[in-house]
């Protein structure tokens, strides 16, 4: 019976304190924007469990550890807050994926980042045709963010009744990490068809990273060898 009493009043302290943790910095910590929030959120966690289910652990030692973790991120915050180089270590900062309408394969590979990431997270963006975008950001926190080329940007109804009468199609796929995507063509764009696409513009097939048919039918091509520096991290 003890134990159970101790557990629960345990329990309460340490949901408690996580509750005005949360009320303090919780803009900051919830929302898990950088690296250092994020693994400060997964510490508090372990911190308030252990606090009210493990009773082999005493309790006044956790209480400690746990105040000088809140006392740490506070003066780091501060810390951060006043120095931009510090600020920037903590916090990370963003990878450029697409600049100026080219992808930057070597951020990608950096990162692990695939091109069906890519195009997934575009999709959530409501971006089906990658040849829209003109940068795009890999923020810290994984989420991508996107700046559309100018003709892309905004619609009025003039625009909209236009779009209206269009037929959409879905993008497709054919070309990827060097190898035609066979099972993608259709009696439209065969594969005669893309030969005579890329011998007009003097490319071979391998030097193709991604070639993708969009939405308007436009055929949009990223080369493995980009001619912009994709060192960015």
């Amino acid at each position: 019976m003890e134990a159970v009493i101790t557990s629960i009043c345990r329990t309460t302290i340490a949901i408690i304190l996580l509750l005005s943790v949360a009320y303090l910095f919780g803009k900051q910590i919830g929302t898990h924007k950088n690296y250092f929030t994020f693994a400060l959120s997964i510490t508090l966690g372990s911190f308030t469990a252990n606090m009210g289910f493990d009773l082999h652990l005493k309790f006044i030692p956790l209480l400690l550890s746990f105040f000088t973790l809140i006392l740490f991120y506070f003066i780091l915050a501060t810390l951060s807050f006043k120095s931009v180089r510090l600020r920037k270590w903590f916090a990370g900062k963003p990878t450029i994926i697409i600049e100026n309408g080219i992808l930057l394969e070597t951020n990608m590979k950096k990162h692990k980042y695939t091109l069906d990431n890519l195009t997934q997270q575009l999709r959530e963006l409501g971006i089906f045709n990658i040849g829209e975008v003109s940068y795009a950001l890999l923020e810290v926190n994984g989420k991508l963010s996107v700046l559309k080329k100018e003709e892309y940007q905004g619609v009025n109804k003039k625009d909209l009744a236009i779009i209206a009468s269009q037929k959409i199609n879905f993008p497709i796929e054919i070309i990827t990490n060097g190898k035609l995507l066979v099972e993608n063509f259709t009696q439209k764009y065969t594969i005669s068809w893309i030969e005579l696409e890329l011998k007009k513009r003097n490319l071979l097939v391998n030097e193709i990273n991604y070639a993708v048919i969009s939405t308007n039918g436009q055929l949009y091509i990223d080369l493995f060898n980009d001619p912009v520096n994709s060192t960015s991290n």
